[in-house]
């Protein structure tokens, strides 16, 4: 059985690595692909956009799915838009969804102005590293490229109009003190999918996966995915 992780915006594997270390533990194959443009520099990421990165993340679900009998698919941020994405697209190949903190909805004004800005600003201060917890870094850009942003919006458009092909479970995690993602998102994912269940996240910020509530999303999505599949799990070590 495999699981497929996708980091967030301007973020980097390094965000879910302890995550994926917890679920290629218990027995799944895990896989965690970097996605074009990112743990490079803000600079590279402003050439590309987010076909690229779906691109990518696409092509790891074929190849994850060509050696797992099942794939669930979980994302943080930008990568849980992702992993709805792939499961409005492959539907019954993807066995379930979770997601911690997904952005799927335009909730920053600025972000409306960026086809315009990407001509005269090439960057603005970046969102990465919202995390409580003392000591914890999220490897992210400080800077945020707006040529990238720029193409997020056709993005959760295009994500937004095909909920209704989302019929798998999805677990949501959401954290309340979200500095970065607003209430906005989770809220729409309640009122358009009925298979959703949400878990408060009372402890974090928005890199959840990084912060005081890590624990309870590895063993909440390690429960949610040996509920909702039918391979029981090996006993071996599969990490990526």
């Amino acid at each position: 059985m495999g699981v497929l992780l996708c980091h967030g915006f301007t973020g980097t594997p390094q965000s879910l690595r302890p995550w994926g270390e917890y679920l290629a533990g218990a027995g799944l194959t895990v896989a965690l692909p970097r996605l074009p443009g990112h743990g490079t520099t803000w600079q590279e990421m402003n050439r590309t956009r987010w076909e690229d990165w779906y691109a990518e993340f696409d092509k790891s679900f074929v190849d994850l799915r060509g050696r797992c009998d099942e794939v669930f698919v979980a994302g943080l941020s930008l990568g849980g838009c992702m992993a709805l994405r792939l499961a409005e697209v492959h539907g019954a190949d993807v066995r379930g969804v979770v997601l911690v903190n997904p952005s799927v909805v335009l909730d920053v004004p600025l972000l409306r102005l960026a086809p315009l800005l990407k001509w005269i600003l090439p960057s603005t201060p970046g969102v990465g590293n919202d995390i409580k917890l003392e000591g914890a870094t999220e490897l992210a850009y400080t800077r945020t490229p707006v040529r990238a942003a720029a193409t997020l919006p056709r993005l959760w458009k295009l994500v937004q109009s095909e909920l209704d092909k989302v019929t798998q479970p999805v677990l949501a995690f959401w954290s309340a003190n979200d500095h970065v993602v607003k209430p906005a998102s989770i809220a729409l994912l309640r009122a358009r999918l009925a298979t959703l269940e949400v878990r408060e996240l009372p402890d974090s910020y928005h890199v959840a996966t990084l912060d005081n509530d890590a624990v309870s999303i590895f063993a909440g999505s390690l429960d949610f995915i040996q509920a909702h599949s039918s391979v029981p799990l090996k006993n071996r070590d599969a990490t990526e």
